[in-house]
This record gives C-alpha cells, structure tokens and sequence, in this order.
C-alpha cells in the first residue's frame, strides 16, 4: 500500500537547506507536497519557488505586501510553523532567527526537521521540555546527527559515547600564522559539503562542530562529556556511536546534504532517488580520522566549554559567533578575530543559570553588541 504523500512547510525555503529540501522534493513528488513556504528578503527567488511550489501559505520578510505568483495566504513565521496543514515542518532558517518559529511548532506537536542548530543550542532546556509536554519529535537533518539518530534506530541501552565527525576544512595544515592572511573568498571554499556562508565560515573556525556537540547533547540526551569530536578529511563517515559492550556503529554516505534531509522526511521509510551520489567502493582508498587542534581552532574548545557550563553561555556563544562571522564576511575584521571577538563576549558575560526565553534573547543581544564594540573599537 503506497504511503500518503507527506505535506511540508519550510521555513528558510531560499537558504542552501532549504533549496536541497525543494530539489528531495523535486526528485520525489509522488512522495511529498510544499505546502507552505517561508523565507527573508530573497522575494526573487521565493516568488520563483512559490510559482513552481503552489504552497497554501506564504510568509516573507517586508515592509509591505509582495504580490507572488501562485502564492497563497500570507502569514506570520510562527503561524507558517505550526499550520495544521503540514504534516512535517523544516526549519531551515539560518540563526538565532527561527527560535521563536521552532518553539511554536514544538508547541504545537510537530514533526520536525531541524536544520538551525543555534535555537537548540542557546534554549536546548526549554525546547526539549515543550517537546516532552507536546509530543513534538525532532528529526535531525544535520549530517552527524542524522548519522547518529540512524545508528540509534533499534538500540535500547543507552550509547557509552558519540563521536561527531569533521572534515577539517579547507585550513586543516594551515599554522596559526598562516591563518593570519585568510580571505573571505577562501574560506567560502569548503572541501567537502555544499552550503551557506555562515555555517562555511563555522566549518573553517570549527565553531560548527562545537555547536554540534551541544545540539547532540539535548537531542540525544547524553553529557556533553559523553561527546567527542574526529577529524576525518573525506566526511564519508558521517558521526559514529559506541556501546556499552566496545561496539561501534557508523553511517557512511558521499557528503550530500540531501540524503540526511530526505531521510528526515521520509522517516521511517527509505526512498529511492536516483539523483542522490553512491560510494564508490570498487576505487574506495580507505578512511583516516585525527584528533582536533583546539590551539588553531580555539572556537571548537570555546563552544564545548560553554556547553559544559550551560545557563545563558550558549546564547550568547550563538549570538557572539553570529556578529563575528558577519563581521569577518563584510571584510571589517581577519578570521583569527572571529575567536577571539567570541570568548571576550564570553568572558564578559553574567550568566544566568536557569535562564526563561526573554533572559535567552536578552544574552543574545547582549553578547552581539559586545562584540560590534569589541570590533569597532579594535580592541
């Protein structure tokens, strides 16, 4: 019996993850339908969307009314969120941005596919809680936890360890000298994966896997301490858990993010699509892993001691890691000032222990004109 075909809403439709979400669907339109689309000021490429999607509802960011073709009715972010429409709900918005949209459908039991990490690791406490209150399921589409959840799937005692994987970078040999003189245009230049600038710029400084290990912390219920990170140049293994008994289960695929994205929606079926990259084993050379230089990439040690002391330090570890990387694209600050703007936010910070939404955002904010001072003042 052939399965219903799943109604989706994506948020963050314009971003990388949201156009792979769209190609999945593409590929597979006897399997899925769009039936909300959300974006923020790209309205040329989200009137394109919405002209080939047809979606119901529509939410963008403007000043006033866009007319879209085809579009449907225009809502708020949280309204699109939580539409009693959507079976699944992709939050691909990039940011601190789709916190208050993710709560909202958590809220409101949904199915959904998490691709923004910062809202889950800045309110990680006070999502999971709604989640356990509503019967929200959070279905990764992050690559390492995607590979995690699947090797999960079937276990009952709880994991001894996970092991995130990370490719590296492009700057993997350089010397922290040599990354002195990165340029914006390089370290856009990822070696393995295919996505947005900011999370590319994460990747470079390692700050990505740091925000990794937190997310993994409140998905999967493990301590931090529980978490470690690999580098592993090819990114053919994904992530990695090992048990109580010394076994170790692996999720290897060619880096594409539409595999974990489409697994996120079709779960828990697997679906066939042609368009998706396969091994090639018979010129298969082998696997390697090292350990990460926290001394060259400071942010990995910076995010995972936030983490461990948790309260507000993630928030304002987002948000810090947010402006810096802003400022490091527009050319006003070099990539080592990226880690080093981040842990003066850190180090400046009052935490607050057991923190409400309204203390979460107020860090945020907080930490983000620290570090527009720290920058502007060059200090």
């Amino acid at each position: 019996m052939k399965a219903p075909v799943k109604r989706l809403a994506v948020l963050g439709s314009t971003g990388s993850i949201g156009r792979q979400t769209l190609d999945v669907v593409r590929a597979l339109p006897e399997h899925f339908r769009i039936v909300g689309l959300a974006a923020g000021k790209n309205l040329g490429l989200l009137a394109r969307q919405v002209e080939e999607f047809r979606p119901d509802f529509v939410s963008y960011e403007s000043s006033g009314r866009v007319e879209l073709p085809g579009g449907g009715e225009l809502v708020t972010l949280e309204e699109l969120a939580c539409l009693s429409a959507a079976d699944t709900v992709v939050i691909a918005t990039s940011g601190m941005a789709g916190l208050a949209a993710l709560l909202a459908a958590v809220k409101a039991g949904k199915n959904i596919a998490l691709a923004n990490k910062e809202s889950l690791v800045s309110a990680g406490e006070i999502i999971m809680a709604a989640a356990d209150k509503s019967g929200a399921r959070l279905l990764p589409v992050d690559s390492e936890h995607s590979a995690i959840w699947q090797c999960l799937n079937g276990e009952k005692p709880p994991p001894q360890r996970l092991v995130l994987t990370a490719s590296g970078g492009p700057f993997r040999d350089y010397s922290r000298e040599r990354m002195t003189g990165i340029t914006v245009a390089q370290a856009l230049e990822h070696p393995s994966w295919r996505m947005g600038k900011k999370v590319t710029i994460d990747s470079a400084t390692l700050m990505n896997k740091g925000l990794e290990v937190i997310e993994a912390r409140w998905l999967f219920g493990v301590p931090i301490e529980s978490i470690s990170v690999l580098v592993h140049p090819r990114s053919i293994v994904h992530s990695m858990v090992e048990f109580v008994d010394g076994s170790v289960k692996a999720q290897l695929g060619c880096p594409d993010m539409r595999l974990p994205i489409q697994y996120a929606l079709s779960y828990p079926e697997r679906l066939s699509n042609p368009s998706l990259p396969r091994i090639d084993w018979a010129n298969f050379t082998g696997l390697a892993f090292e350990p990460p230089d926290t001394d060259r990439f400071p942010c990995l040690r910076l995010a995972i001691e936030a983490g461990r002391k948790g309260g507000t330090f993630p928030a304002v570890l987002c948000a810090a890691d947010e402006a810096a990387v802003e400022f490091f694209l527009s050319g006003r600050i070099g990539f080592n000032d990226i880690p080093r703007l981040v842990e003066k936010a850190l180090a400046g910070h009052r935490v607050v222990a057991s923190p409400d939404l309204p203390a979460i955002v107020e860090a945020g904010r907080g930490a983000r004109e620290s570090v527009m001072a720290f920058a502007g003042g060059g200090s």
